[in-house]
């Protein structure tokens, strides 16, 4: 039987070329990873050694350089709130201008090189210094040397571009390619990371060694106080121990021993004697004397040296070489034996009486006595002459001590009596610190302190909330004005009390500012508490009070702000509070409003209204319109009335209504009424063929002014307008602030040629009295008055800076002033007989009528039949700018 025949192994092909590269490439990549991997492990172990950062910029260099060519390399980091770059790091074979390693450089020192473009566009940059510069936006500024291939990488943390990461090559053009590039824009996330562990690492060293040193000067100033303090137990120790000696009636030498070693324990006693006066008193007996330059003799006979000196005035004495010299030069003491550089002596002094002297002299230059020695030592020598007192006999010193007794309990009594008068003018001054003066009530540091112990508080107990309220008296202004200041004192004094009466402990009112007062109300989880408070506050003060035999009546207006944890600071919550009165004092005043986010916004807007406003000032955005005032039988033109538009720059044209109450309020409304003055009588005089009249309105704040007048007259100069032609509007609120002032400011108006005449006569008081002494020309009967007259027509008449009826208020000129339909026009209708008076007393003091807001030819004609013949209003022109070539007819 035959064997099956096996089939034959075929050899294996051969790998294809193809297959053979993706092999190699597969291999490669995996050793480039594995080298990464080892890489970042490395960076990774860096930022945790004990390395310097010097050392530690090495490692990663030489790590750096096992993944690519890096024989060139360079490390940045940029502090974007300087605009600085600081190089750490810098290795580079060709640059000659090597930079300063850990000095800051102004990016505008590097503007346009290529470390400036790879950190202002935070990204990457690879290429020849060619290449390099055809991808620039700008111009690119060549800085160090020109090397043949760059690849910079930013060092991001986040958006923000914390440095840069920059390897370059001078011998091989395209050295580095995308591989590289992305490997090392891979690493250098890690090296960022890396220097940031090692740099907060740096800064907690830098840190333990500041603390470090400050505990240590802490140590060195507790040592000090230590020192302090043992000096102090030692010199009380000496004391005492010379006053016990004192009272030790053994041998007399061991007391001057004692007194001696315990005064050479406090100063400098290397030289020490105590001297006494004999009883018939001709003779010095040195009991005891101890000198490093002589041998004192036991008696001598008086003389006239310094010990002498002490003894006859009864004084101590602490004395220099140079004053030593004086007293010989002048005869009261006579030198002998070495010369002392210090010298202190004391009397010991008993019953009056000098007994003798102890003192201690110093025969070195750097050894001085002070004030404090002579008193240590006059200590000494009441112990002394204590002593000798007591044995000479047992009664004087009985005596003696009582006496010491005494005067020790008059100074501690004097003593304590100071504390006391300290402790109560501290208290004073602390109370006045932080009270009114006027009013006895906080004042505005008592309060915020307060304010920051309540929100304290509600952050621990987030359940306890609490209210604050501003109150501002309302027209307290002419209460001072009117009464004087003195007045105005008692009633803020009062209106304090009367605030006071409605608290409870431990609410508390406080006057903030002139007539400015806070409340806090401690326990208000919610608006009723507060509210209930404020409805009360409203009531007590509605009641009159009596100043100086006259009954006053003051109101306020009240913010009121609810405190929760979202409030940051207290100045916050007395903004907010502040806020809501100001709402209050807009919507009427006697009247308290809650404060909200919305009022917040309010205030916002009415800011950035304000600065826009003095912008528009600075930029003369207000421009006059001009509105006829013509005659009503012919309808041709009289004059023209300057009304203020605003052209602003994103809201285009604005009416008065929608600015004049901010003006008023920031001050910028005198300036905004100048510039409509200046342009109003520029453009009347390029009106070559109109010699009508200018008619302006001019507020009360003007007649305040001391040089109005004077700046007015150099204004028509400055234009060339005849002040003939120039007619001043004002309303009754000019003449009710100061009457006096105001008629003066008139008739020195009136004297230069100028017309004067009253707006909108018949809304306010009213009074004959101004048309009697005033020099009016013109009454101007209000709009409200003329258009019960006839058919409403559409929208009002706009008037002054402000609008035609109301120039303070800045009313729309298209709103109805009294908030009712306008009358047929009949016959019985009151505002005709009104216009028919007015006309009246107008026609028997020779003065002109104008009627304002004429809207439809019925009020025309009835303004006409009542024997009006002037007037203005939409009926004969809008307001509109006036063109020299336009005149309405």
């Amino acid at each position: 039987m035959s064997q099956p025949t096996l089939p034959t192994a075929e050899p294996l092909p051969a790998p294809r070329s193809g297959t053979l590269d993706r092999l190699r490439g597969a291999v490669h990549q995996l050793a480039q990873a594995e080298r990464l991997q080892r890489a970042l492990f490395a960076i990774a172990d860096l930022a945790g050694a004990d390395l310097s950062m010097r050392a530690m910029l090495e490692q990663l260099h030489a790590i750096v350089g096992t993944l690519m060519y890096a024989r060139n390399l360079f490390m940045a980091l940029h502090d974007p709130d300087a605009d600085t770059l600081e190089f750490i790091y810098f290795v580079d074979e060709a640059s000659v201008d090597i930079p300063t390693l850990s000095v800051p450089i102004p990016m505008s020192d590097m503007h346009q090189s290529l470390t400036w473009h790879l950190v202002r566009g935070g990204k990457t940059l690879r290429g020849s210094m060619n290449a390099l510069a055809q991808q620039m936006d700008g111009q690119l500024k060549a800085l160090g040397a020109h090397s043949s291939d760059w690849l910079g990488v930013p060092l991001r943390d986040g958006a923000q571009v914390r440095g840069v990461l920059v390897v370059q090559s001078y011998d091989q053009p395209g050295r580095y390619g995308p591989e590289d590039q992305e490997l090392l824009e891979f690493v250098a996330s890690h090296v960022l990371t890396a220097l940031q562990r090692k740099q907060a690492r740096q800064d907690l060293e830098r840190a333990v060694t500041v603390g470090t040193a400050e505990l240590a000067r802490m140590n060195q100033a507790l040592h000090a106080e230590v020192a302090r303090r043992q000096r102090g137990e030692r010199l009380q120790a000496a004391l005492y121990r010379i006053a016990e000696r004192a009272n030790d009636l053994g041998p007399v030498q061991d007391f001057y021993r004692a007194v001696h070693h315990s005064v050479g324990e406090l100063i400098n006693a290397r030289n020490f004697y105590i001297a006494l006066l004999s009883d018939d008193g001709s003779e010095l007996r040195f009991p005891y004397y101890v000198d490093e330059k002589q041998i004192g003799t036991k008696v001598r006979p008086l003389g006239k040296g310094l010990t002498e000196y002490v003894l006859h005035r009864g004084q101590p004495l602490l004395t220099s070489a140079a004053e030593i010299d004086r007293l010989a030069e002048d005869g009261a003491i006579t030198k002998s034996g070495p010369s002392s550089r210090s010298w202190v002596g004391v009397p010991l002094v008993c019953e009056g009486r000098a007994l003798g002297v102890v003192a201690v002299q110093s025969y070195q230059p750097d050894v001085t006595y002070t004030e404090r020695d002579r008193d240590l030592l006059g200590f000494v020598s009441h112990q002394i002459a204590s002593s000798l007192v007591r044995r000479r006999t047992t009664e004087s010193l009985r005596l003696a001590n009582a006496e010491l007794e005494q005067r020790v309990a008059e100074r501690t009594a004097e003593l304590q009596e100071q504390i006391g008068v300290r402790r109560r003018v501290e208290a004073q001054l602390k109370h006045e610190a932080l009270h009114d003066a006027l009013t006895g009530l906080p004042n505005r540091s008592y309060l915020l302190e307060r304010l920051d112990w309540l929100q304290s508080r509600l952050h621990r107990h987030p359940d306890q909330r609490f209210a604050v309220m501003f109150i501002d008296v309302d027209r307290f202004k002419l209460i001072n004005d009117s009464m004087g200041h003195h007045a105005g004192d008692a009633v803020l004094r009062e209106i304090g009390r009367r605030l006071s009466s409605v608290l409870r402990a431990p609410d508390m009112v406080a006057r903030v500012g002139g007539d400015e007062f806070a409340v806090l109300v401690a326990d208000s989880p919610a608006a009723e508490p507060a509210v209930r408070i404020a409805r009360r506050m409203l009531e007590v003060l509605d009641e009159p009070m009596l100043v100086e035999g006259k009954r006053l009546f003051a109101s306020a207006s009240i913010g009121i702000s609810l405190c929760d944890r979202a409030q940051p600071t207290a100045t916050d919550l007395l903004r907010n509070a502040d806020t809501a009165m100001y709402r209050a004092k807009v919507n009427g005043r006697r009247r308290f409003e809650l404060y909200d986010e919305h009022l917040h916004s309010d205030a916002l807007r009415v800011l950035d209204l304000e600065n826009a406003l003095w912008v528009a000032v600075k930029e003369r955005q207000f421009e006059p319109f001009f509105q006829p005032i013509v005659s009503l039988l012919d309808g041709r033109v009289l004059g023209y009335e300057a009304l203020a538009r605003w052209h602003h720059p994103t809201e285009g044209l604005l009416a008065p209504d929608s600015f004049v109450h901010v003006a008023e309020d920031s001050g910028s409304m005198e300036a905004i009424d100048w510039q409509i003055f200046e342009q109003s009588c520029t453009a009347m005089v390029q009106m070559a063929d109109f010699a009508g009249y200018l008619s302006v309105n001019v507020a009360p704040r003007h007649f305040r002014n001391p040089v109005f007048c004077d700046r007015m007259l150099q204004l028509l100069a400055d234009t060339g307008l005849p002040p003939q032609r120039l007619c001043l509007e004002i309303t009754e609120g000019a003449l009710i602030e100061d009457p006096e002032h105001t008629s003066t400011v008139l008739h020195t108006l009136r004297s230069h040629g100028m017309a004067l005449a009253l707006d909108d006569f018949g809304t306010g008081y009213s009074s004959l009295g101004y048309l009697h002494r005033l020099p009016l020309l013109t009454l101007k009967i209000d709009r409200s008055f003329v258009e019960p007259l006839g058919g409403r027509g559409r929208g009002g008449s706009a008037g002054a800076q402000g609008t035609e009826g109301d120039n303070e208020a800045g009313r729309d000129p298209n709103s109805n002033p009294n908030g009712a339909a306008s009358s047929t026009g009949a016959p019985a209708n009151p505002s005709a007989a009104v216009v028919r008076a007015v006309l009246a007393l107008a026609g028997s003091l020779g003065l002109n009528v104008v009627a304002e807001g004429i809207e439809t030819p019925a009020q025309q004609s009835a303004l006409l039949a009542l024997g009006c013949t002037q007037g203005q209003g939409y009926l004969f022109g809008r307001p509109a700018p006036l063109h020299p070539t336009i005149l309405i007819e």
